[in-house]
């Protein structure tokens, strides 16, 4: 048991960080109120293939990971416990 917890912890700190750098590396969205008001189109081609883009890269392994580092933290709450 000790040595799961170990590996877990271990990966656990590997996760916040990369969860840490990714969040950094992130250019700020500043689609807000701003957007709406001088009538900005969400309807162009960038818009349609964001996902494809180093951005949306980004965005999206910095949510899958978070989400990793969710079920990391209750499991190691769980280990803890027991």
């Amino acid at each position: 048991m000790e040595i799961a917890r170990t590996i877990l912890t271990v990966v656990y700190f590997i996760v916040a960080l990369a969860v840490i750098i990714l969040a950094l590396i992130q250019t700020k969205d500043d689609g807000g109120a701003s957007a709406t008001i001088t009538g900005s189109s969400t309807n162009n081609f960038y818009e349609k293939n964001k996902g494809k883009t180093k951005e949306g890269k980004l965005k999206r392994w910095t949510i899958i990971l978070a989400i990793l580092f969710a079920i990391l933290t209750l499991a190691l709450g769980i280990l803890y416990m027991a």
